[in-house]
This record gives structure tokens, C-alpha cells and sequence, in this order.
């Protein structure tokens, strides 16, 4: 009899989950509760495919981000999805930053990443309006168009015959009367012998859902993006990025090049006021309460909230402030060169003693396989994700 299975989420990662286990010969049922796909954080991001130098040799996020590097370029060169390996440079703009840009060097060598150390001179051979004391370039980054390959996951599955159904949330979940699960949507009580969560911002709710308590609670950050006006797009030819603080996941305000020669300034981070919130008047009582009542939430605001979170709000509010932090990148740049873009909101794991999770969370119970934390580089890890959670399965 054909094994079944359920997965809850249609960004990238739960698409590549359906379509391997689809792959290997399991019937899949996908249920995403809005009316397109990738509708939040994969059509949110910045459409990057990193090449793994920031994560720390041996963990998931750097093997999967290096074999995803290659394995998600293959896949939307195969199936017509735009995509350019463009390579890009991690600057240091003051000599406070090389040993940091020293040891991103060394980490890029430890998880055979294509990199190496630049001058300024030869930094400005590739960027000439880039300012730097030092720079590291990297070759196998790329741009991408990453809803574009949720839509060719889409069609491989529907040429397969998966159910796909958009418009259902899971609203329900246990186990069968005989094992496996019943995912009840409202309209419909589905029965599978495996459940697969990948509901990103929503995952962890999900997992409770299911009966788990997860290791780790969901905290929402938005990130804010502005892009160069059209006549500014010459002073960046692809991706310029800073020299990150180790101790934040997030990897800083950068400027990327896109696909239709667009450039993007950002991301900042800010606590997002609800889940899915991506302007400061989206506000959710119930998303704040649930933060407020989480300790590990009150724990990183102690160690974060100054200065580093008050700058991220001022730079939030601040288009001047927006525009410095890409001027200590590219000089040229200024408050009248940005209009804003839009922004994307990360689900960030958080522990309850208040430490981030820096690393692909994966957490299982009898028939289930929960996904409870895939922040960046899980974009580009969404197929080395897909096998591993199908090896789960």
C-alpha cells in the first residue's frame, strides 16, 4: 500500500519536502493556509543563494547550505528559473573588522567554500564605488528567483498528481485510531501515515498543535528593505556585503543586485508585532501576549535591547540612518538614492533561556517530522533539507 503523507506549509521548504517524498514514491497532501504559494518568507527574502562561509564547520547549516548551493542553482537551471552566480564581497570598512573577516575566511576554507582575501584595489575591480580596508570575495553566491521555483516545484508536483491545496489551514491534529495522523482542515479530516511540519513562522504553534512541545518558541523579526532609484543602480554591479557581528543571526544591511538589475538595500531587524506582520500597524494583541509570556523572549531583550535593538528601531524609522549604514559600504550613497521597498519577516527560533538557535532545528514524535527552525540559508538548503527530512520520514 502507498505510504501518505502530509505537509503542512507551501514556501520552499515545504514544496521541496512534497517533492522529494513524492520522488520516493509517497502520496502527498499539501495544505497551506493562504491563497498563493511562498507566500511569506520565501517570497519575502532577499533571493540570495549563499555559499555557506558564515556557519559554523560540521553544522547543518553549513553542509547544506554548500551542497544546497549547488544542488538549488542545478535544479533552476534545469527547469527555466532565473538564477546568476554573481559571487559577492564581504567588506571590512575599518581595521576593528579584519580578525572578524579573518575568521569568515577561514570558516569559508573549513566548509570548502570558494573564497578568498582581496585588497582594496581589487575589491574596487569588482565594485568601484565600494570602500574597504579589506575584503573578502566569494565566488559561488548567487541571485535567484526563488518563488519562481516554488512554481516549478508546483508544476512537478501537479504533473505527478500530489493533492495541493491552497486556502487550508490545519486546524486540528492528532493521532489515528490505528496510528499515522488526522489533520483536520475545516472541510475535511485528511488521514496519513506521517505528518511533515514546515509552516515557518507558524511552526511551532503547528507543533503544539500535533501534541510536541518544542524545544524552542518562533519569534518574528521583520526586516525592512529600501532599493537604489534607477539612476543609482550603477554604483552597485552585484552583491556587497558588511563584515557580520558573530553574535546576531542576522547578517546585516547589504546591497544586492537582483535578477532584473534592481538593487536592494537591507535588511534591518526589528521585533515584528504579529507573525505575519510587515509594516509597524500590523499589530496582533494575541502574537504580542504570546511573546510577552515567553520568557526566553524578555531574556534576549535583556542582553539585546540596547544598543543593538534601539539602533535597529532608529534605523527603522530613520531614512537618513537607513542610508548611512550603506554608506560606510558604498559612500556614494545617500538618503535621496533609496525609496522603500518592502520588508519580509524571519521566524527565529528562541530558547527558553533565551538563546538563539543557530542551527537547522529538526524535531520528530511517533509520525511526525517537525521543521521548528529553517531561517536563512533554509532558502537555499530547501533541497538538502527536503532529503533529510524525507530520510526522517
Amino acid at each position: 500500500m502507498t505510504r501518505r503523507a502530509v505537509v503542512i506549509g507551501g514556501g520552499i521548504l515545504g514544496l521541496a519536502v512534497a517533492w522529494e517524498l513524492t520522488r520516493r514514491g509517497t502520496a502527498v497532501t499539501v495544505l497551506e493556509k493562504e491563497r498563493t504559494w511562498a507566500a511569506h518568507q520565501t517570497g519575502h527574502n532577499s533571493n540570495v543563494v549563499h555559499a555557506g562561509l558564515y556557519y559554523k564547520p560540521g553544522s547543518a547549516k553549513a553542509r547544506m547550505s554548500v551542497a544546497g548551493n549547488k544542488s538549488i542553482v542545478d535544479f533552476a537551471r534545469e527547469h527555466g528559473v532565473g538564477v546568476e552566480v554573481c559571487g559577492k564581497l564581504v567588506v571590512a570598512t575599518a581595521e576593528a573588522e579584519l580578525p572578524a573577516l579573518q575568521v569568515l575566511a577561514e570558516r569559508a576554507e573549513a566548509n570548502g567554500v570558494p573564497a578568498r582575501l582581496v585588497s582594496p584595489e581589487e575589491a574596487r575591480e569588482y565594485e568601484p564605488e565600494v570602500s574597504c580596508v579589506r575584503a573578502l570575495r566569494v565566488e559561488s553566491t548567487a541571485i535567484i528567483d526563488f518563488p519562481g521555483v516554488c512554481a516549478a516545484l508546483v508544476r512537478l508536483l501537479e504533473e505527478k498528481g500530489a493533492d495541493l491545496r491552497l486556502g487550508t489551514p490545519a486546524l486540528g491534529i492528532r493521532t489515528g485510531r490505528t496510528g499515522g495522523v488526522e489533520v483536520a482542515t475545516g472541510s475535511d479530516v485528511l488521514r496519513a501515515d506521517v505528518l511533515v511540519n514546515c509552516a515557518g513562522l507558524q511552526s511551532d504553534r503547528v507543533a503544539r498543535l500535533a501534541g510536541l512541545t518544542p524545544s524552542a518558541r518562533i519569534v518574528p523579526f521583520r526586516g525592512e528593505y529600501y532599493e537604489l532609484r534607477p539612476e543609482r543602480r550603477h554604483l552597485v554591479r552585484g552583491l556587497i556585503y558588511p563584515v557580520p557581528d558573530p553574535a546576531l543571526p542576522f547578517l546585516g544591511v547589504h546591497l544586492t543586485r537582483m535578477l532584473d538589475g534592481s538593487v536592494h538595500a537591507g535588511p534591518n531587524a526589528v521585533l515584528a508585532l504579529r507573525r505575519e506582520g510587515y509594516r509597524w500597524r500590523d499589530v496582533s494583541p494575541a502574537d504580542l501576549l504570546d511573546v510577552a509570556r515567553f520568557p526566553g523572549a524578555w531574556r534576549l531583550a535583556r542582553k539585546y535591547a540596547f544598543p543593538t535593538g534601539l539602533d535597529e528601531v532608529l534605523r527603522s524609522l530613520s531614512k537618513r540612518r537607513f542610508a548611512a549604514s550603506l554608506a560606510r559600504l558604498v559612500p556614494a550613497v545617500g538618503p535621496d538614492d533609496i525609496v522603500r521597498h518592502g520588508s519580509g519577516v524571519r521566524a527565529q527560533a528562541l530558547r527558553p533561556d533565551g538563546s538563539l538557535v543557530d542551527d537547522f532545528l529538526i524535531e520528530t514524535a511517533p509520525d511526525q517530522v517537525h521543521v521548528l527552525n529553517a531561517p536563512s540559508p533554509a532558502a537555499t538548503s530547501a533541497l538538502e533539507i527536503a532529503s533529510y527530512v524525507a530520510d526522517q520520514v
